[in-house]
Protein backbone atom coordinates (compact mmCIF):
# COMPACT_ATOMS: atom_id res chain seq x y z
CA UNK A 1 0.00 0.00 0.00
CA UNK A 2 1.16 3.63 -0.68
CA UNK A 3 2.15 5.79 2.09
CA UNK A 4 -0.30 8.52 0.59
CA UNK A 5 -3.41 5.30 0.64
CA UNK A 6 -2.44 4.58 4.15
CA UNK A 7 -2.58 8.01 5.71
CA UNK A 8 -5.59 7.99 4.31
CA UNK A 9 -6.98 4.74 5.51
CA UNK A 10 -5.59 5.90 8.79
CA UNK A 11 -7.80 9.21 8.55
CA UNK A 12 -10.81 6.90 8.06
CA UNK A 13 -10.06 4.72 10.60
CA UNK A 14 -9.99 7.60 13.39
CA UNK A 15 -13.08 9.40 12.64
CA UNK A 16 -16.12 9.56 15.48
CA UNK A 17 -13.56 10.70 18.09
CA UNK A 18 -13.05 6.71 19.18
CA UNK A 19 -9.73 6.13 20.82
CA UNK A 20 -7.72 3.82 19.04
CA UNK A 21 -3.98 2.40 19.44
CA UNK A 22 -1.45 2.14 17.20
CA UNK A 23 -1.31 -1.84 17.53
CA UNK A 24 -5.03 -2.15 16.21
CA UNK A 25 -4.27 0.38 13.10
CA UNK A 26 -0.69 -1.59 12.38
CA UNK A 27 -3.01 -4.79 12.51
CA UNK A 28 -5.85 -3.30 10.38
CA UNK A 29 -3.51 -1.76 7.25
CA UNK A 30 -0.59 -5.17 7.90
CA UNK A 31 2.29 -2.64 8.92
CA UNK A 32 4.27 -1.64 12.29
CA UNK A 33 3.49 -0.27 15.25
CA UNK A 34 6.65 1.70 13.89
CA UNK A 35 5.29 2.89 10.80
CA UNK A 36 1.73 4.12 12.56
CA UNK A 37 3.91 6.20 14.81
CA UNK A 38 6.11 7.80 11.96
CA UNK A 39 2.53 7.72 9.90
CA UNK A 40 0.19 9.69 12.89
CA UNK A 41 3.27 12.59 13.29
CA UNK A 42 3.29 13.54 10.20
CA UNK A 43 -0.59 13.66 9.67
CA UNK A 44 -0.07 15.85 13.15
CA UNK A 45 2.55 17.80 11.89
CA UNK A 46 0.25 18.80 8.86
CA UNK A 47 -2.43 20.05 11.16
CA UNK A 48 -4.76 17.04 11.33
CA UNK A 49 -6.25 17.80 14.87
CA UNK A 50 -5.26 14.12 16.85
CA UNK A 51 -4.54 13.32 19.99
CA UNK A 52 -2.98 11.16 22.43
CA UNK A 53 0.64 9.71 22.29
CA UNK A 54 2.32 6.58 21.41
CA UNK A 55 1.01 3.84 23.86
CA UNK A 56 -1.86 5.29 24.49
CA UNK A 57 -3.92 5.26 21.68
CA UNK A 58 -5.18 8.06 18.93
CA UNK A 59 -8.22 9.84 18.73
CA UNK A 60 -9.14 12.93 16.17
CA UNK A 61 -11.75 15.84 16.84
CA UNK A 62 -15.38 15.63 15.25
CA UNK A 63 -15.56 18.30 13.36
CA UNK A 64 -12.48 17.51 10.44
CA UNK A 65 -13.34 16.50 7.50
CA UNK A 66 -10.86 15.97 4.29
CA UNK A 67 -11.14 18.82 1.98
CA UNK A 68 -13.12 18.46 -1.23
CA UNK A 69 -11.09 17.33 -4.24
CA UNK A 70 -9.81 20.72 -6.21
CA UNK A 71 -9.49 19.75 -9.93
CA UNK A 72 -8.69 22.63 -12.46
CA UNK A 73 -11.05 22.27 -15.41
CA UNK A 74 -8.74 20.87 -18.04
CA UNK A 75 -7.51 18.23 -14.80
CA UNK A 76 -11.56 17.13 -14.80
CA UNK A 77 -11.57 16.94 -18.71
CA UNK A 78 -8.17 14.94 -19.22
CA UNK A 79 -9.68 12.86 -16.05
CA UNK A 80 -13.00 12.12 -17.51
CA UNK A 81 -11.35 11.54 -20.84
CA UNK A 82 -8.86 8.71 -19.77
CA UNK A 83 -12.02 6.82 -17.94
CA UNK A 84 -14.00 6.87 -20.71
CA UNK A 85 -11.41 5.88 -23.34
CA UNK A 86 -10.26 2.66 -20.58
CA UNK A 87 -14.37 2.18 -20.28
CA UNK A 88 -14.51 1.67 -24.14
CA UNK A 89 -10.53 0.48 -24.95
CA UNK A 90 -9.57 -0.90 -22.30
CA UNK A 91 -9.63 -4.61 -20.56
CA UNK A 92 -12.49 -5.87 -18.66
CA UNK A 93 -11.20 -4.98 -15.31
CA UNK A 94 -9.70 -2.03 -16.42
CA UNK A 95 -12.95 -0.43 -17.67
CA UNK A 96 -14.65 -1.66 -13.99
CA UNK A 97 -11.92 0.01 -12.47
CA UNK A 98 -11.95 3.34 -14.59
CA UNK A 99 -16.25 3.42 -14.00
CA UNK A 100 -15.61 2.81 -10.10
CA UNK A 101 -13.06 5.39 -10.17
CA UNK A 102 -15.21 8.12 -11.69
CA UNK A 103 -18.36 7.25 -9.20
CA UNK A 104 -15.47 8.17 -6.15
CA UNK A 105 -14.36 11.20 -7.64
CA UNK A 106 -17.77 12.35 -8.54
CA UNK A 107 -19.01 11.84 -4.80
CA UNK A 108 -16.32 14.01 -3.57
CA UNK A 109 -16.34 16.57 -5.83
CA UNK A 110 -18.20 19.95 -5.19
CA UNK A 111 -21.19 20.47 -6.48
CA UNK A 112 -20.10 23.02 -9.36
CA UNK A 113 -17.50 20.37 -10.55
CA UNK A 114 -19.93 17.86 -10.40
CA UNK A 115 -22.27 19.62 -13.03
CA UNK A 116 -18.96 20.61 -15.32
CA UNK A 117 -18.13 16.87 -15.63
CA UNK A 118 -21.52 15.94 -16.86
CA UNK A 119 -21.01 18.44 -19.32
CA UNK A 120 -17.58 16.98 -20.91
CA UNK A 121 -18.58 16.20 -24.23
CA UNK A 122 -15.31 13.83 -24.78
CA UNK A 123 -16.33 10.52 -25.58
CA UNK A 124 -14.83 7.11 -26.68
CA UNK A 125 -17.11 4.94 -28.67
CA UNK A 126 -16.86 1.43 -29.32
CA UNK A 127 -16.46 -0.27 -32.72
CA UNK A 128 -17.45 -3.58 -34.17
CA UNK A 129 -14.04 -4.87 -33.40
CA UNK A 130 -14.11 -4.58 -30.12
CA UNK A 131 -15.75 -7.67 -29.40
CA UNK A 132 -14.33 -10.90 -28.60
CA UNK A 133 -12.02 -12.45 -25.54
CA UNK A 134 -8.83 -9.48 -26.21
CA UNK A 135 -10.04 -7.44 -23.35
CA UNK A 136 -10.29 -10.69 -21.10
CA UNK A 137 -6.88 -11.31 -22.44
CA UNK A 138 -5.49 -7.46 -21.70
CA UNK A 139 -6.08 -8.01 -18.09
CA UNK A 140 -4.86 -11.19 -18.12
CA UNK A 141 -1.26 -9.80 -19.70
CA UNK A 142 -1.33 -7.20 -17.75
CA UNK A 143 -1.37 -8.68 -14.35
CA UNK A 144 0.89 -11.73 -15.83
CA UNK A 145 3.65 -8.44 -16.80
CA UNK A 146 3.26 -7.73 -13.01
CA UNK A 147 3.47 -10.62 -10.89
CA UNK A 148 5.47 -11.77 -13.26
CA UNK A 149 3.91 -14.68 -14.59
CA UNK A 150 4.86 -17.23 -17.66
CA UNK A 151 1.97 -17.41 -20.15
CA UNK A 152 1.23 -20.38 -22.79
CA UNK A 153 -1.10 -18.57 -25.62
CA UNK A 154 -1.93 -19.97 -28.82
CA UNK A 155 -1.66 -17.47 -31.56
CA UNK A 156 -2.62 -16.48 -34.93
CA UNK A 157 -0.67 -14.11 -37.38
CA UNK A 158 -1.86 -11.72 -39.99
CA UNK A 159 -1.59 -14.87 -42.95
CA UNK A 160 -3.67 -16.88 -40.55
CA UNK A 161 -1.04 -19.34 -39.20
CA UNK A 162 -1.14 -20.18 -35.87
CA UNK A 163 1.40 -21.43 -33.34
CA UNK A 164 1.60 -22.37 -29.75
CA UNK A 165 4.02 -19.89 -27.59
CA UNK A 166 5.58 -19.93 -24.20
CA UNK A 167 6.02 -16.15 -23.15
CA UNK A 168 7.06 -14.12 -20.50
CA UNK A 169 4.96 -10.70 -20.34
CA UNK A 170 6.68 -7.60 -20.34
CA UNK A 171 3.91 -4.64 -20.85
CA UNK A 172 1.06 -4.18 -22.63
CA UNK A 173 1.47 -0.96 -25.13
CA UNK A 174 -1.67 0.65 -27.00
CA UNK A 175 -1.20 2.03 -30.59
CA UNK A 176 -4.39 4.16 -30.73
CA UNK A 177 -6.90 0.82 -32.16
CA UNK A 178 -4.88 -2.24 -31.05
CA UNK A 179 -3.30 -3.37 -27.63
CA UNK A 180 -0.06 -5.23 -28.26
CA UNK A 181 1.66 -7.39 -25.10
CA UNK A 182 5.61 -7.36 -25.35
CA UNK A 183 6.75 -10.11 -24.67
CA UNK A 184 9.99 -12.36 -24.12
CA UNK A 185 9.40 -15.29 -26.43
CA UNK A 186 10.73 -18.95 -24.94
CA UNK A 187 10.42 -20.48 -28.58
CA UNK A 188 12.11 -17.86 -30.80
CA UNK A 189 14.51 -16.73 -28.04
CA UNK A 190 13.94 -13.28 -28.47
CA UNK A 191 11.43 -9.98 -28.37
CA UNK A 192 8.57 -10.94 -30.03
CA UNK A 193 4.94 -8.05 -29.64
CA UNK A 194 1.37 -10.22 -30.14
CA UNK A 195 -1.61 -8.30 -31.11
CA UNK A 196 -4.08 -9.13 -28.48
CA UNK A 197 -6.96 -9.43 -30.53
CA UNK A 198 -4.74 -12.49 -32.68
CA UNK A 199 -4.60 -14.51 -29.33
CA UNK A 200 -7.16 -17.47 -29.48
CA UNK A 201 -6.15 -19.26 -26.22
CA UNK A 202 -4.45 -18.22 -22.77
CA UNK A 203 -2.86 -20.42 -19.91
CA UNK A 204 -0.88 -19.28 -16.93
CA UNK A 205 1.99 -21.46 -16.43
CA UNK A 206 4.62 -20.55 -13.13
CA UNK A 207 6.49 -16.94 -12.03
CA UNK A 208 9.40 -16.16 -13.55
CA UNK A 209 12.52 -13.95 -12.77
CA UNK A 210 13.50 -11.38 -15.15
CA UNK A 211 16.78 -11.78 -16.50
CA UNK A 212 19.39 -9.43 -17.81
CA UNK A 213 18.75 -8.98 -21.66
CA UNK A 214 15.42 -9.71 -21.57
CA UNK A 215 13.56 -7.32 -19.45
CA UNK A 216 10.95 -4.14 -20.37
CA UNK A 217 14.29 -1.82 -20.29
CA UNK A 218 16.43 -4.29 -22.77
CA UNK A 219 13.67 -4.51 -25.41
CA UNK A 220 13.38 -0.27 -25.87
CA UNK A 221 17.29 -0.25 -26.05
CA UNK A 222 16.47 -2.36 -29.22
CA UNK A 223 16.39 -0.95 -32.48
CA UNK A 224 12.97 -2.74 -33.09
CA UNK A 225 11.87 -0.02 -30.44
CA UNK A 226 12.62 2.70 -32.78
CA UNK A 227 10.11 1.65 -35.18
CA UNK A 228 7.56 3.32 -32.71
CA UNK A 229 5.29 1.11 -34.30
CA UNK A 230 4.01 -2.57 -34.03
CA UNK A 231 7.01 -3.71 -36.23
CA UNK A 232 5.68 -6.42 -38.43
CA UNK A 233 8.55 -8.54 -37.53
CA UNK A 234 6.75 -9.14 -34.22
CA UNK A 235 2.95 -9.86 -35.62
Amino acid sequence: MRRADRLFQILQYLRGGRLTTAAQLAEKLEVTPRTIYRDVAHLIGSGVPIEGEAGVGYLMRDGYDLPPLMFTHDEMVALVAGARILQSWGGTKMAASAQEAMVKIDAVLPEVARERVGHISIHALQTPWQGGSWRAYLDQFEAASESPTRLRISYEDEAGNTSERVVRPLGVWFWGKVWTAVCWCELREDFRMFRLDRVTALTELDRFRPVKGQTLRDFIATEAYCHKGPDPRFN
